[in-house]
C-alpha cells in the first residue's frame, strides 16, 4: 500500500511504525472473512481492510470524523485478522495508533467521556475496583442489566499453598481477576506447588496496562507497565525463572512490553527481558505434563468439556492446541465448537462500550459451545469467562480450575 504521511506524523515513532504496517497490506481482503464485526454488520468499514483505509486517511492528513471514530470503536481488537493475513500485517498495533490519533482529533459526547474515564481509572486500581464490586453485589438487583451481568458471585478460592518449593515463578495477580475470580490464581498456585514450583505475587504489581492503553490512554498504560517492571525486577534478579499469566489478555500485553517501551531508555532493556520471561500458564504446564499425569488422583469428568480459546491466546499470543492437548493427555474429553477461532464478544471493555454487538457475538458463541454436547465450558481469560457466564446457566470456568479439581 502506498502511503504519504502528513508532516506531523513523519519521522515519529508512531508514524514510522504505522507506515511500515500500512505498506505491508496488499488489499487482499482475506481478513474480512474472519472479522466478527464484518460478519454481523456487512460494512466494509467495519472490517479490518476498511479500518486500515480509515487510519491511512487520517495519517495522511484527512480530518477524522465521528464516523471514523465509530468504526474504530466497533473493532474488538481480537486480531483474528492477523492470523488470517498472508502478508503479516500487524493490525492490532496499527489500530492502537489510529485510535490514539482519532481520539486527539474527535471529541466525544459527555456520556462516552465519563464512561471511558471511569473504566480506565477504576478498573486498573484494585483499591477502587474491589469495594465497588462488593457494593455492587449488595445492590445487584438495583443495577442496570449490563452491570448485573458483570457482578456475579465470587467462588471460594480455597487455600493458598505454603511456600518453600525449590523453583520460583512470579504470578501477575491482575486488577479485576482477584475480585471476580480469586479461585483462578489459587488453583494455579496449588497445581504448581504440587510440581515443586512456588508462585510469588509481587505486592506492587497490578494492571498489566492493557485497559488504559486500548482506551487510547497510552501514557497511562505505559505507566502501568513501568510499575510492573519495577515490582518484578528485584525478584527476577533473585532467581525467579518466569512470569506466569493466568489471564491470556494480560499475557498478550506483557509479552509486548519490550516493543511498547522500546524507546524508553530507562526501561527498554528490562521491558524486553520481562517479555521474554512471560509465559501463559498453558505453556508452563504443557512442559510439565508428565508430572501432572503422575500426580493425578481423581478420574477426569465423564462428561465432555467445551473449551473456548480466547482471542488473546490464539491470535495475539499464537498459542493454539496446547490447552486441548494438555487436557486430553489427562483424560478429559475436551471439545472445540464450530467457529472456535471467532471472538466471544468480551474483548476487555468492549462488552460495556458496545453491548449490542457484544451480546450478539456472545449468544452466537454460546449456541456453538452448547452444540458440542458439553456439560461445562472452560476458557483461559477472566473477561471471556464472565461474559459467557452472563448468558448461560452452564458453568463457565478457567481450565486451570478443572485440573485443580482433578488433583484435589
Amino acid at each position: 500500500m502506498q502511503t504519504n504521511l502528513a508532516e506531523q506524523f513523519k519521522n515519529t515513532a508512531d508514524g514510522d511504525e504505522a507506515e511500515a504496517i500500512l505498506r505491508a497490506c496488499v488489499h487482499c481482503g482475506f481478513c474480512t472473512a474472519t472479522c466478527p464485526t464484518y460478519q454481523l454488520l456487512g460494512d466494509e468499514l467495519d472490517g479490518p481492510r476498511g479500518r486500515i483505509y480509515l487510519i491511512k486517511q487520517v495519517l495522511e492528513g484527512q480530518a477524522a470524523t465521528e464516523r471514523t471514530q465509530l468504526h474504530l470503536d466497533r473493532c474488538l481488537s481480537c486480531r483474528n485478522c492477523e492470523s488470517t493475513c498472508p502478508s503479516g500485517v500487524q493490525y492490532g498495533r496499527l489500530l492502537d495508533i489510529g485510535r490514539k490519533v482519532v481520539e486527539q482529533q474527535v471529541g466525544r459526547p459527555a456520556r462516552q467521556r465519563y464512561q471511558r474515564l471511569l473504566l480506565k481509572e477504576a478498573l486498573p486500581r484494585a483499591w477502587l475496583f474491589r469495594p465497588a464490586m462488593k457494593m455492587g453485589r449488595m445492590v445487584r438487583p438495583l443495577l442496570p442489566a449490563a452491570l448485573q451481568e458483570k457482578v456475579q458471585p465470587v467462588p471460594d478460592p480455597g487455600p493458598w499453598p505454603r511456600g518453600g518449593q525449590a523453583r520460583k515463578m512470579l504470578l501477575l495477580d491482575g486488577c479485576v481477576q482477584p475480585e471476580m475470580a480469586p479461585n483462578i490464581n489459587s488453583s494455579a498456585a496449588r497445581i504448581l506447588a504440587a510440581l515443586d514450583v512456588e508462585l510469588v505475587v509481587a505486592p506492587r504489581a497490578g494492571c498489566c496496562g492493557a485497559i488504559r492503553y486500548h482506551l487510547a490512554d497510552h501514557d497511562g498504560g505505559l505507566d502501568d507497565m513501568r510499575r510492573n517492571i519495577d515490582a518484578w525486577w528485584p525478584l527476577l534478579e533473585a532467581g525467579a525463572e518466569a512470569i506466569v499469566m493466568t489471564a491470556s489478555g494480560c499475557g498478550a500485553t506483557v509479552k509486548e512490553y519490550g516493543h511498547l517501551l522500546r524507546d524508553d531508555p530507562a526501561y527498554a532493556g528490562r521491558a524486553q527481558r520481562v517479555s521474554e520471561l512471560t509465559r501463559d500458564i498453558s505453556e508452563i504446564l504443557y512442559d510439565e505434563q508428565a508430572g501432572l499425569q503422575a500426580l493425578l488422583k481423581q478420574r477426569p469428568p465423564a462428561e465432555p468439556v467445551a473449551f473456548h480459546p480466547p482471542c488473546t491466546l490464539q491470535h495475539a499470543q499464537r498459542i493454539r492446541g496446547k490447552v486441548e492437548e494438555l487436557l486430553r493427555g489427562l483424560g478429559v474429553d475436551v471439545r472445540l465448537c464450530a467457529d472456535s477461532h471467532l471472538c466471544c464478544g468480551s474483548a476487555g471493555t468492549y462488552s460495556l462500550l458496545q453491548p449490542e454487538l457484544s451480546h450478539q457475538l456472545r449468544d452466537r458463541k454460546l449456541a456453538n459451545l452448547q452444540a458440542t454436547g458439553a456439560a461445562r465450558i472452560v476458557s483461559a481469560n477472566i473477561g471471556c469467562q464472565s461474559h459467557l457466564q452472563s448468558g448461560t446457566p452452564m458453568p463457565v470456568e478457567h481450565w486451570i480450575e478443572l485440573i485443580d479439581q482433578m488433583l484435589a
